[in-house]
C-alpha cells in the first residue's frame, strides 16, 4: 500500500515523534519552511511539536496524539519528522495502526525515525520513507541533491536511478551555514559482486535492531537491506549490530545489502568494512555495496521502506534503482 504522490498545494504536517522542534534554531526553521514552500507544499505544524521535557522530547501522549491527528486530517497529504533522537520506540505500542491503514500518508524521516517507519510498514503494509527531516531542509548550501531526490520520490512517478552526488559533507552546517567543508564523492563501491531485486527494508541499523523480536519488526524475506549508522557506531559496534540482524528470522532470504556512507568520526574505513562483510559466511552469496548517499552525512536520497530496489554490482560499477 502506498499513499498518493504529493502535488503542488498539498499540506505537509511537521511532527516531533522523537526530539522536539524546540532544539531547532528559528532561522533554520525559517529556511526549512521556505525550502518546502518552494516545492509547492503548504507547511503546517502539529500541536505539540515544540513541547520539550528533560529529554528534549515530549510525552508519549502528546506525540501519539499529533501522529493520529496528522493521519486523520483529510487536509494532510504528507508528514515530515522534525529530527531524530533516541526515544521514538516509546510510542509504538500506543499507536492505532488502523487509523494509519485507513488514512495513508507519506511519512518521511530517518535515524531514530527508523523504528516508526519500520513499524508502520510492518503493521499496515504502508510504504514509508527514510529520508530528510524537516530540520534537514534548513541547510542553506549543499541541499540541492537531497531536495532533488526527495522531489523525485515524493512527487514524480516511475523508478528513481540513484546516482552519486558530486560532493558530500559531514560538517556542523547548522552551526555555521557559510563556512562549509565539502568532500569530493568517489561514489559507491562494491564489496560483494552480484545482482538482486527485492523489497527495501532498513534505515539506521542500531535503531532497527531495537525492533528485534517484536511485532514491529518487518519481515526480512526477499529484502534488499538499506543500512546506515552514525558516529556512535564504531566498527566493532556496527559488526555486532549487523551480526544481530543476520540472526533474525528470514535473513536467509535476504537478496542484497546497500550500505550508506559512514561519518568519519565513526572510524569506519573501506578495509574495516570489507573485513566485516567478508567475515560473515551468511553474506558470501549476497551483493553488497557501500558509500551510497544516505545516512548521517549529507546529501541523501529518499528511500521507500517497503518499496522495490534493483541492484547490480560488478567490478567498479554500481547500478541502483528504487521505486514504490
Amino acid at each position: 500500500m502506498k499513499a498518493q504522490k504529493l502535488k503542488s498545494g498539498d499540506e505537509i504536517r511537521i511532527l516531533s515523534p522523537s526530539r522536539s522542534m524546540s532544539i531547532i534554531a528559528k532561522e533554520q526553521r525559517k529556511l526549512s519552511e521556505q525550502q518546502l514552500r518552494e516545492m509547492g507544499l503548504t507547511v503546517a505544524y502539529s500541536k505539540h511539536c515544540e513541547e520539550s521535557d528533560a529529554f528534549s522530547s515530549s510525552s508519549i501522549e502528546s506525540r501519539v496524539q499529533d501522529l493520529h491527528e496528522a493521519f486523520l486530517d483529510p487536509n494532510v497529504s504528507g508528514i515530515l519528522t522534525t529530527i531524530g533522537g533516541y526515544n521514538c520506540n516509546q510510542i509504538l505500542s500506543y499507536i492505532d495502526y488502523d487509523i494509519i491503514a485507513s488514512n495513508p500518508k507519506r511519512l518521511c524521516g530517518y535515524s531514530d525515525i527508523t523504528v516508526l517507519s519500520s513499524a508502520i510498514y510492518a503493521k499496515t503494509g504502508l510504504i514509508t520513507y527514510s529520508g530528510p527531516h524537516y530540520s534537514t531542509f534548513g541547510m542553506l548550501h549543499g541541499i540541492e541533491y537531497t531536495t532533488e531526490y526527495f522531489y523525485k520520490m515524493m512527487f514524480q512517478e516511475g523508478a528513481v536511478s540513484v546516482l552519486p552526488s558530486a560532493e558530500w559533507s559531514d560538517d556542523a552546517w547548522y552551526m555555521d551555514q557559510e563556512n562549509r567543508t565539502f568532500i569530493q564523492n568517489d561514489g559507491p563501491y562494491v564489496i560483494n559482486e552480484g545482482k538482486a531485486e527485492g523489497v527495501i527494508i532498513g534505515g539506521n541499523l542500531c535503531t532497527l535492531n531495537l525492533l528485534h523480536g517484536t511485532e514491529f519488526m518487518p519481515s526480512l524475506e526477499g529484502a534488499i537491506l538499506f543500512l546506515e549508522d552514525d558516529l556512535e557506531s564504531q566498527p566493532p559496534t556496527f559488526d555486532r549490530d549487523l551480526q544481530s540482524l543476520i540472526h533474525q528470522p528470514g535473513f536467509n532470504d535476504v537478496k542484497g545489502i546497500v550500505i550508506g556512507r559512514f561519518q568519519p568520526s565513526s572510524q569506519m574505513n573501506r578495509q574495516l568494512l570489507h573485513d566485516i562483510i567478508k567475515s560473515k559466511k551468511e553474506l558470501e552469496h549476497l551483493p553488497v555495496v557501500a558509500d551510497v548517499n544516505f545516512g548521517h552525512t549529507s546529501p541523501q536520497i529518499t528511500i521507500p521502506v517497503g518499496g522495490e530496489a534493483t541492484l547490480e554490482a560488478f567490478g567498479k560499477e554500481v547500478k541502483l534503482s528504487i521505486t514504490e
